[in-house]
């Protein structure tokens, strides 16, 4: 019984430091001290279609209903952590879409931030890049990236599932420091 309750008091210990973790990477999103990094929602399938043209969403991947509603929630959340943020996002539909979901506001297209899917002898290159476009932008403002899973885990090391945000502290590295994982 006295073993059960030592489980117990420790379960309740790190819940709160996890809660207490969590809070403080909301508190540094929010002071723009760190961004949130998404990857775009549900959208079923791997890769591009053999006929992807990136100005032409019917060539690509797209949200289906699932991931309009999981953007939409993302936006909910957001709202409700006191977040306005500036979006930017990759050109690939699916992670336009994702941002607009939310609706936050207007989406600003980043190349640094589209999917190397296809070209995975870019990556370093433009993760490098991404880096250095994110460190550049003025600090003190929220702000949210809608991305790729082989972008993010070329930054981070993990594979989000889709619709999963990180929460990554600024100045931004590689690896990126995570402060949370938020999941869809």
């Amino acid at each position: 019984m006295r073993r059960a309750g030592v489980w117990w008091l420790a379960l309740c210990l790190l819940s709160g430091a996890v809660q207490a973790s969590d809070k403080q990477a909301w508190t540094a999103l929010r002071e723009g001290r760190a961004v949130l990094l998404l990857r775009h929602a549900t959208a079923p399938g791997t890769g591009d279609p053999a006929n992807f043209q990136l100005n032409d969403c019917r060539t690509q991947r797209n949200l289906n209903q699932v991931g309009r509603e999981q953007a939409q929630r993302w936006g909910q959340l957001l709202r409700s952590q006191w977040i306005e943020p500036r979006l930017l996002s990759s050109r690939w539909c699916r992670a336009q879409d994702t941002a607009r979901e939310m609706g936050l506001g207007a989406v600003e297209a980043l190349p640094a931030l589209d999917s190397f899917f296809q070209t995975p002898n870019t990556a370093r290159e433009q993760t490098a890049a991404l880096i250095e476009q994110i460190n550049a932008q003025p600090r003190g403002a929220s702000l949210v990236l809608v991305s790729h899973q082989v972008n993010i885990t070329a930054l981070t090391g993990i594979y989000p599932a889709s619709g999963e945000g990180l929460i990554l502290a600024l100045p931004l590295e590689a690896p990126a420091h995570v402060l949370a994982r938020v999941q869809p």
